[in-house]
């Protein structure tokens, strides 16, 4: 799709951007009051070759912020494609207080863009029957940012990645494997400027990946530990970004229940987050010393599979006691930990859909953080500027007891239902060097929207990748 930015124009379709206090007695048609309401968005077609019009809420202007801008453009672009709209026009008129204000244009020109692109994401490979895409031009017209190509640009390279990582947490299991997985990021990267390893078999048995070896006993599929290194700026301290990779998540031996578990495929959000943010900094050519690690395994029954109660040790001289088999993700993202500091890295963050617990704390928008109170600060400024939001959540040293076991230095899981979320991250912690800074993202609510709306599509958000990119970027 073209997309460009300058002075208004004369297009097949203009798309209005009205706040609820924005004055429409010059408009030629008479709008309700609902109409201008956030999410909101009302066609007015013309005959024959008359221009369409298609009026976009914003809601309470005292609200608007670029998230309202990229959710905006989200609906608006499924509306024109589902109108079968060629190209279309879309005015900020409506902004001009806010950037006499301060907002900036280019700012705005690429959530617009981030938004309609993300907006108009389908995952559709697997359909007999595609929707095409109709809109082949998009033009913004936005006072101030007539030199906005760039803008455009950024925003088309965050919307790629997002869609990578979207498509990778969308594949159904049969598709996406350890293997495949492996695969896919390898072709994927393979013109990129980063170095890829690759460690299964023998070389995770050297390693002493118990974690990952154990998780993945149950598989015909190999799990798999990869590394890939992106370096730019060596004379930046190495940072490692840790992403939970279980293609599919049955609980092992402590089999999952439910009528529909599909969303177990997700359980690898976190790598997808990665490599989604690997693949918007590659894009960028962005300055970075970054290690990226990715363990990936699955999680199923099945006679050699681990059992509740088996005790495993880590290279670290810690036991583990596997009380239960669907508390696995903590035990992979331990060798990642360990790993890491054996590689050099100071600054870590790992991010894993971990818990449903702590999406009874925060709802299913937000991920929980904790760990060192910089990174932290700097993870929720990312956050909260392109709408993958956080919210910081404590390391309770009184809960350490919870961790306890009667014949192993600890356990995987706590023996009660409450504050599962906080305990997960203090099991992690252990696995953390002296010295090292670390934060622990528990992302299982916003792996996924349940609905369609704004600029994410029922299905994966690709929460994480533009938040990951963004922290990277901001050093």
């Amino acid at each position: 799709m073209d997309i460009s930015v300058g002075q208004q124009r004369e297009m097949e379709a203009t798309i209005r951007l009205l706040f609820q206090d924005s004055p429409t007695e010059q408009l030629p048609y008479e709008l309700r009051p609902h109409m201008k309401a956030k999410g909101a968005v009302t066609w007015f077609f013309g005959r024959a070759t008359e221009r369409h019009e298609l009026v976009v809420g914003l809601g309470e202007r005292e609200r608007f912020d670029l998230e309202a801008l990229r959710d905006a453009a989200g609906n608006a672009g499924r509306a024109a494609e589902k109108e079968k709209i060629r190209e279309a026009c879309v005015t900020f008129e409506s902004l001009a207080p806010l950037f006499a204000a301060g907002l900036d244009g280019k700012s705005a020109v690429t959530a617009w863009t981030e938004g309609w692109l993300l907006g108009t994401y389908a995952f559709d490979r697997y359909l007999s029957k595609t929707q095409e895409r109709s809109v082949l031009k998009l033009h913004i017209a936005c006072p101030g940012a007539e030199q906005a190509e760039q803008a455009i640009e950024w925003a088309r390279i965050r919307a790629l990645g997002t869609s990578f990582a979207r498509d990778l947490v969308n594949e159904p299991p049969n598709q996406l494997t350890p293997v495949s997985f492996v695969e896919r990021l390898q072709n994927h990267f393979a013109e990129r400027n980063v170095e890829i390893t690759v460690h299964r078999g023998e070389s995770l048995e050297r390693l002493e990946m118990v974690g990952l070896i154990t998780v993945g006993k149950g598989s015909v599929h190999p799990p798999a530990m990869v590394e890939i290194r992106y370096c730019t700026d060596p004379s930046l301290p190495l940072m490692a970004l840790i992403g939970k990779g279980v293609t599919f998540d049955m609980g092992g031996m402590n089999v999952k229940g439910g009528r529909d578990i599909s969303d177990a495929r997700m359980d690898m959000g976190g790598a997808a987050a990665v490599a989604g943010a690997l693949d918007i900094l590659t894009r960028a050519k962005a300055k970075a010393n970054l290690l990226a690690l990715l363990p990936i395994a699955e999680n199923v029954p099945d006679g050699g599979a681990f059992l509740p109660s088996d005790v495993i040790r880590y290279p670290n001289g810690l036991s583990v006691q596997t009380a239960n088999t669907d508390a696995e993700g903590r035990l992979i993202l331990a060798d990642a930990l360990l790993h890491a500091d054996r590689l050099g890295a100071n600054r870590v963050v790992d991010i894993a859909t971990l818990t449903g617990n702590v999406g009874e704390a925060l709802g299913l928008k937000l991920a929980g953080i904790w760990g060192d109170a910089e990174m932290t600060a700097q993870l929720l400024a990312a956050g909260d500027g392109c709408g993958d939001r956080l919210w910081p959540m404590p390391l309770v040293d009184d809960y350490e007891e919870l961790l306890k076991s009667d014949y192993a230095d600890m356990t995987n899981i706590s023996p009660i239902s409450y504050g599962g979320a906080i305990v997960a991250a203090l099991f992690i912690r252990r696995f953390v060097a002296a010295g090292m800074k670390w934060v622990h993202i528990d992302m299982a609510p916003p792996v996924q929207a349940k609905a369609t709306g704004g600029y994410r599509v029922a299905g994966a958000t690709g929460y994480g990748a533009r938040l990951l990119a963004d922290f990277v970027l901001s050093k």
